[in-house]
């Protein structure tokens, strides 16, 4: 028998698309979700649809942030002493999109070289990846087109959504963060990619960011599952296409399945 989930929490629910950080640089700009996908999650009942899931791998140099913008948002928790990620950590959040039950798995990966191999085979099968760089290191800023460039190896870059993040926006003056975002903006159009600064320290950014990665990844997720199945409504997408647990082999040894 399969266990039953508890509700999904009251501050994870959905209803209206959240706003891009800057309209310079954003996968796009429209008020709402698309049409299709509103009509399609349209009268259909909590619970009945099963449980959507989309994988999003952060990655980015070492001591960018990774795990501290993870952390404050799914445990709303900040520690400035956190030690490098070894290999890949992993979270699972919850959400409720406009009505439909769905989940982020956020694979924390480590910036460290000498775990980049073990890290990049769990890039694999990624809806959305985050490429995180610090707001005061130009360095980190250059180096994301690297990262990008691996990430990219185990994926199909036509199905993939990007995001370009810069972290501890906190401790950066007001000229130099200017400077360095319209460096930032500059590589997400260069890349397709949307642009946020956000604080793990303050938690400034931090919930619109992944409210908005979840968004957007369950949008593109419905409107191709839409084109490729032909099915109009969510409960008969998912019916028709389970998640394909294959994509995601690592939640076999986290016995996540």
């Amino acid at each position: 028998m399969k266990s039953m989930l508890p509700p999904v929490r009251k501050d994870r629910i959905i209803t209206q698309l959240p706003g891009c950080f800057s309209p310079d640089a954003a996968l796009h700009t429209k008020d709402g979700f698309h049409w299709q996908v509103k009509a399609a999650c349209q009268g259909q009942k909590k619970g009945a649809v099963g449980f959507n899931v989309a994988k999003v791998i952060v990655v980015g140099d070492v001591a960018v942030g990774k795990t501290c913008l993870i952390s404050r948002f799914c445990k709303d928790s900040f520690d400035k002493n956190y030690k490098a990620t070894i290999g890949v950590d992993f979270e699972m959040e919850r959400f409720e999109v406009l009505g439909v039950p769905f989940s982020l798995q956020l694979w924390d990966t480590a910036g460290q070289e000498r775990f980049k191999c073990i890290a990049s085979t769990y890039y694999r099968g990624a809806q959305a990846i985050i490429l995180v760089f610090d707001l005061s290191s130009v360095g980190s800023l250059d180096n994301a087109r690297q990262w990008l460039e691996d990430a990219m190896k185990e994926n199909d870059p036509s199905s993939v959504l990007l995001f370009l993040v810069g972290t501890k926006k906190d401790l950066s003056s007001t000229e130099h963060l200017a400077n360095m975002e319209q460096e930032a903006i500059r590589l997400s159009e260069e890349i397709r990619a949307e642009y946020w600064a956000v604080s793990a320290k303050s938690g400034e950014g931090i919930r619109d960011l992944f409210f908005r990665v979840a968004s957007l990844t369950f949008e593109a997720n419905v409107l191709a599952e839409l084109e490729k199945s032909g099915c109009r409504r969510v409960g008969d997408i998912i019916r028709k296409n389970k998640v394909q647990w294959s994509l995601f082999p690592e939640l076999y040894c986290l016995g996540m399945v």
